[in-house]
């Protein structure tokens, strides 16, 4: 659907993104994630065509977005991370011009029009003026306009930055819905909405993409192997012997949880082996109460620390690279609207 190969840019000395190469597949979420600074926004406008590349090339289902951006910018709808909206506009209004500009025919722009409201929740407010709407409301506008024309692709930066908790929810709900129908990337730097709502997660630390993966593979991939985690009920020395007559187990880590009169042990099992089944029986034929057994992977925070460590700009150049890239954001919407 998408081919991004080998692209760089460079704001002076300042490179924010370095030789980026993956593959976007049809009807699949994208989750971008990675630390602030780290190239997300600009990699998102050089796809879209609103920022152009210092070198490197990007194909929207074959064709090029610099040599044939018209054909490339109609297979795909953008929220930048700033809205590009007209604030005494209503959305009625507004999404009435987004159509023109899209240059979507008379005869189809209300039945449209209609269709992205429903589908981003704003009917109830189609009449209002935009600066009068919650943050929340906006971005469901500005969804709405990405929606116009009924792309293939959707691409949204930071899509529920400044939202609150309930907001989040309404707009990662609405992003599932759409992923039936539409390719999504979503980027964030937010670790717990990549995991809730994308099928495969891109890292991109220094510019530089440095995993892409299925978040289960990812803290797979990172986790080493699984600790087995159990709380029993029972003297120290009975429950060590019991594990000790379980095969299987490479290492224990066994003590008394203070205050608790339980005993916890850490398990490490041997590569590729499951041993709670033989736990649980063990623990049952000794007659001692088994309270607690559990599998502990790494988290996608843990995989995503580990992957951007001493991901840190230098102050003067992240400084420069977020001016332009606020910059590139706010204005990007003009373009990807008459795209």
């Amino acid at each position: 659907m998408i081919e991004v190969k080998n692209l760089t840019k460079r704001y002076g000395n300042h490179t924010a993104i370095s030789d980026l190469t993956f593959t976007i597949e049809k009807g699949v979420i994208y989750g971008f994630l990675g630390p602030n600074g780290a190239g997300k926004s600009t990699t998102m406008n050089i796809i879209t065509g609103c920022l152009g590349a210092t070198e490197g090339e990007v194909l929207v289902d074959g064709h090029s977005i610099s040599e044939e951006p018209m054909l490339a910018k109609k297979l795909i709808g953008y929220l930048p991370e700033q809205p590009p909206l007209y604030t005494d506009m209503t959305p009625l209004e507004y999404l009435t011009f987004v159509a023109s500009a899209k240059h979507i025919p008379r005869n189809e722009q209300t039945k449209q029009i209609d269709s992205v409201m429903e589908k981003s929740g704003i009917q109830e407010v189609r009449n209002r003026l935009i600066r009068n709407l919650s943050k929340g409301y906006r971005q469901r506008v500005g969804i709405a306009q990405a929606l116009l024309g009924n792309p293939e692709i959707i691409i949204l930066d930071e899509p529920t930055v400044g939202l609150d908790p309930a907001q989040i929810i309404e707009i990662r709900d609405l992003i599932r819905l759409l992923g039936k129908d539409h390719t999504i990337i979503l980027s964030s730097h937010i670790l717990s909405e990549v995991q809730a709502v994308c099928d495969s997660i891109m890292i991109i630390s220094n510019g530089k993409l440095v995993a892409s993966d299925t978040p289960e593979n990812l803290t797979r991939l990172f986790a080493g192997t699984t600790t087995l985690h159990v709380e029993a009920k029972g003297d120290l020395e009975i429950v060590r012997r019991i594990l000790s007559g379980v095969e299987h187990i490479e290492d224990i880590t066994i003590g008394p949880d203070d205050g608790q009169d339980l005993i916890v042990a850490d398990l490490k099992p041997e590569e590729g082996a499951d041993i709670r089944e033989d736990i649980f029986m063990a623990f049952a034929e000794a007659k001692i109460p088994l309270l607690e057994m559990k599998s502990m992977r790494a988290s996608l925070e843990e995989v995503f620390l580990e992957l951007t460590q001493g991901d840190m700009p230098q102050i003067s150049d992240s400084t420069d690279h977020a001016d332009i890239e606020n910059a590139d954001a706010y204005n990007a919407g003009k373009e990807a609207v008459a795209g």
